[in-house]
């Protein structure tokens, strides 16, 4: 394909060859189950690849993390189904405290890794960015494929480590030396902890070609007339997210590899003055600490990487149930690559217990506390979006209000954890549980259930069942409040985090009765995630057929034929003309007006602006 800069040359060309190629394409492609299906280089198909794997990985993590909060809230019963489940990791129904750790880390390897990484960029943006940006597809194919096999086979790797003799990895998700560097040191230091570390690195090569692929087509296969003030704010926030992706996690990947060293060839990055049973080791030199500036380099720009990607399909949603244009478009990309901009310069507030320098760790509360700023910004544009909107409750509007909500109140909690004083205190207690869960967790998870509710009909053809959308949202809503809300209180009595029990301390005994509470509400929301799981699959095959444009929505993807073709539009390329958000304009003669509509057509409803986008 020809391309210039602006993807301007030579259309007329360019769409005749692609259409014969995808007439052959997609003959090819229908008589062959594994070329359609499992080997596809189709960007729509790739990123079902990712979403089904997504559910799949996050259904494991949630019974990961059901199994550990029935030993949180009852921790002297015994539940002989978990024998039957786990087998020696659960002898007499008594789950065992290093499979406990396991499960932890586990659980929190895969939901901020598989799910909330993998599934929200790698499922929207394989599915958006071509079809927002009027593309064929991705820049590359082959490169796309070859993302999501990566994506695929990590996962793969990750799970095997629950059948292996040691157990898996379980020194917390986050890897902290010396456990995870000695692999004598606990069960979980061993084989387990190897696989997680290959795991990460085939996850990171993964993360690597998508992000290079996603950015590489915003920039050059922008369809004629898009220019970069006429993306979709869902398309910013990707291709924003991909730039943070392909600049941080090389240095996680880097972490990974010294560690690799220190456990497998006798070097000392990370480790110094280590006794086992008495007996010293032969290190010196190494710092566990260097360890922590390496993972939270990666780690708080993945903070964003996991929340911009549902701030962006947020925004896209909102604007399009509220029928009104989005409030403060730049201001609103301005505040992403200022978010994106500190979240380089903010990872030593997860270190403040480490032994800084105290002038040191007042420069990261500040750079920590400016983040709120930006954050702040997306919130009142959402609100103002809101106000006086024709707002139409869908369960992706629901979940969409939601993220707003789980966004404001987690971000609320981090203003204390961003403050050096105050964090000592509630440093590694339940606190800190309760607000990452929030603010990371639950909005990247509303966000993408806004995201799967709003393209469902892009994706399959067909609608998800409205009803089940709704008992899905609330008990969802009620479930992540109930469960993380709590946990400040725990937090704040200083219950640390990731004991198997906290009976044996008796100023802790209070706080079970809540222990009991969480769980009861976890198991709420539980449920509420079958709901989703069925109303999911049973729409693909049964769901109600869908219109082209069910929601009336303005972007580019719902001009493209239901009909999955590989090329996305048969013929031309749609040709842009105006901004995404013409909702409700004065002298439209519909509530919205299609990016493709030109100025021409709408003679009432220009303004002097509209051509400022």
């Amino acid at each position: 394909m020809e391309v210039n800069q602006h993807n301007e040359v030579s259309t007329h060309h360019d769409d005749h060859s692609h259409h014969g190629h995808d007439d052959h394409h997609e003959h090819e492609e229908s008589n062959n189950f594994f070329a359609k299906y499992v080997f596809t280089t189709d960007h729509k198909m790739i990123s079902k690849q990712f979403l089904i794997t997504a559910i799949v990985m996050a259904f494991l993590a949630m019974a990961m993390s059901m199994i550990f909060r029935l030993q949180l809230a009852w921790p002297d019963v015994k539940f002989p189904f978990l024998e039957d489940v786990l087998g020696r990791w659960a002898k007499d129904g008594k789950l065992d405290p290093g499979f406990y750790l396991a499960l932890v880390t586990l659980h929190g390897t895969i939901m901020v890794f598989f799910v909330l990484t993998g599934g929200l960029s790698g499922t929207f943006a394989n599915l958006l960015i071509p079809l927002q940006v009027g593309a064929r597809d991705m820049a590359s194919g082959f490169l796309n494929a070859l993302s999501f096999w990566f994506f695929f086979v990590s996962t793969l790797v990750m799970c095997s480590s629950l059948f292996i003799e040691a157990g898996p990895a379980s020194g917390g998700w986050t890897i902290y030396p010396p456990l995870s560097a000695l692999p004598q040191a606990i069960s979980g230091s061993g084989l387990g902890m190897t696989l997680w570390l290959i795991s990460m690195a085939l996850f990171i090569a993964s993360s690597l070609l998508g992000g290079i692929n996603y950015i590489t087509t915003v920039l050059n296969l922008r369809t004629k007339g898009m220019n970069m003030t006429k993306l979709p704010l869902t398309v910013w926030a990707l291709f924003i997210t991909a730039i943070l992706g392909v600049l941080s996690f090389p240095v996680l990947l880097a972490a990974a590899l010294l560690l690799i060293f220190d456990r497998s060839f006798g070097t000392s990055f990370y480790l110094s003055d280590i006794f086992i049973d008495g007996a010293p080791l032969d290190y010196a030199g190494g710092s566990p600490i260097l360890f922590q500036h390496l993972f939270w380099f990666l780690g708080h720009p993945e903070v964003y990487i996991v929340l911009l990607p549902a701030l962006g399909l947020a925004s896209e949603v909102i604007s399009v149930n509220s029928r009104k244009p989005i409030f403060g478009y730049k201001a609103m990309i301005g505040s992403m690559l200022v978010i994106a901009f500190l979240s380089f310069i903010v990872w030593g507030h997860h270190m403040f217990v480490t032994g800084m320098n105290p002038f040191l760790g007042s420069v990261f509360v500040f750079t920590t506390l400016l983040v709120a700023i930006p954050s702040a910004v997306k919130v009142f544009n959402y609100l103002t979006t809101l106000w006086k909107g024709n707002i139409q409750f869908t369960p992706q509007m629901m979940f969409a209000m939601g993220l707003v909500s789980t966004f404001i109140t987690g971000g609320l909690t981090g203003i204390i954890l961003g403050d050096s004083t105050l964090d000592i205190n509630v440093h590694d207690t339940y606190f800190v549980v309760a607000h990452f869960h929030i603010v990371m967790g639950s909005s990247a998870i509303f966000g993408m259930f806004a995201g799967v509710y709003h393209w469902f009909p892009r994706m399959y053809g067909r609608m998800m069942n409205r009803k089940l959308g709704y008992v899905h949202f609330w008990l969802t809503l009620f479930g992540v409040y109930g469960v993380f809300f709590p946990m400040h209180f725990l937090g704040l009595g200083g219950v640390p985090r990731r004991y198997y029990a906290n009976t044996g301390y008796e100023a802790f005994n209070a706080f079970v009765d809540i222990n009991v509470i969480i769980t009861v509400f976890a198991i709420l929301a539980g449920v509420a995630q079958l709901v989703f799981a069925f109303n999911f699959f049973y729409s693909i095959f049964r769901g109600k057929k869908s219109v082209q444009n069910p929601w009336k929505a303005n972007t580019l993807e719902w001009t493209a034929p239901v009909e999955q073709l590989h090329g996305n539009w048969p013929g031309e390329l749609p040709t842009v003309h105006r901004w995404p958000y013409d909702y409700s304009k004065p002298g439209s003669p519909e509530d919205f007006i299609p990016q493709t509509v030109p100025y021409s057509e709408t003679p009432e409803s220009n303004t002097p602006d509209d051509h400022k986008h």
